[in-house]
């Protein structure tokens, strides 16, 4: 159903934050064949100021997106390749003796970034999984007894594969929680695939993306402006009534075990939020949240046994709830 909310104006913010999107995904093209809902989804999860949860059976491009979108944003980007014997130190760093100081000198890990790929992050058990909670939660970590803060920009972007469990331990609900979304990264169109052979035939590299001529869209300091720019983008109470509405109803629905919490209805509101920004508005739609509800709470669902046998899935349930909301006008 389509909103006939009255426009708004946009302010000069909110039009800067749509030039970024427009800047930003031009440049990832050059790289990225097709994705374009998961490319816009991952950009509104850097404007929300949100973490995000790739999931995509291997060879979809989930690592090739992060690294672009690195490079078109300015943003300093390190990878984890996640294992089962990847150790907590091995993600926040250790004080090592140095003998030419005869001191104890801390190095830190590559958490210390802008943009951190978590790759195959249910690969490692839940007590490396855990040592990521307080860096996505607070933008720091606690390490050798001093509390060190993360970049201003600092956001996860972790993947998973959502197919084979032989070696995988599922990521605990409290760290799901942290996620702003989950994103469902599937297979090219043909005529993308046609394109990628194409573009890997005439000697397209994904490990060299300078070569590719994928730069910097935007600088970090623009980054930052267009968060701010989200505080300029107005939400009408019929709408931010729809936000409590659709959370809220995950929580009553009999094929839902455990629902979304109230985290979920902030994730939602800031998603929303930074999406009608990127698309060049100063206001938000019913039409926007609708779109990010899949993203923001299917991945905070727990499904009823019964709901389990019929074989639904959490996207299935939810696009119920969603359609037993009534829509704002």
């Amino acid at each position: 159903m389509t909103s006939t909310f009255a426009p708004t104006p946009a302010s000069n913010a909110v039009a800067a934050a749509h030039a970024i999107r427009e800047g930003v995904l031009s440049e990832v093209r050059k790289a990225v064949v097709g994705q374009d809902e998961p490319l816009e989804l991952m950009l509104v999860g850097l404007i929300a100021g949100g973490h995000v949860l790739l999931e995509g059976v291997p060879g979809v491009a989930k690592t090739l997106m992060a690294k672009a979108l690195a490079r078109g944003v300015s943003a300093d980007f390190k990878r984890i390749q996640f294992t089962p014997d990847l150790m907590p130190a091995d993600i926040l760093g250790t004080s090592i003796f140095d003998l030419k100081s005869q001191a104890f000198v801390l190095v830190r890990g590559p958490i210390f970034t802008d943009l951190l790929l978590a790759d195959e992050i249910n690969r490692a058990p839940a007590k490396t999984q855990s040592a990521l909670l307080e860096a996505m939660q607070e933008r720091g970590v606690s390490l050798e007894g001093r509390n060190m803060a993360l970049s201003p920009l600092f956001t996860v972007f972790a993947t998973q594969n959502p197919v084979e469990s032989e070696g995988t331990y599922p990521l605990p609900e409290a760290q799901l929680d942290r996620f702003l979304l989950k994103i469902d990264v599937g297979y090219p169109a043909p005529e993308e695939e046609d394109a990628i052979l194409a573009s890997v035939h005439r000697g397209f590299d994904s490990g060299d993306l300078a070569r590719a001529g994928v730069g910097p869209a935007v600088t970090k300091e623009g980054l930052l402006a267009a968060r701010a720019a989200l505080n300029e983008v107005t939400v009408e109470q019929p709408v931010l009534s729809y936000v409590r509405k659709l959370v809220a109803a995950t929580r009553t629905s009999s094929r839902i075990r455990l629902g979304a919490g109230p985290r979920a209805g902030v994730h939602l509101l800031l998603a929303s939020k930074a999406l009608a920004a990127l698309r060049g508005r100063g206001f938000v739609t019913p039409d926007d949240v609708r779109f990010l509800a899949g993203p923001v709470l299917r991945h905070r669902l727990l499904l009823s046994p019964d709901a389990e046998l019929d074989g639904a899935t959490p996207s299935d349930v939810l696009r119920e709830v969603v359609q037993s909301v009534e829509v704002p006008r």
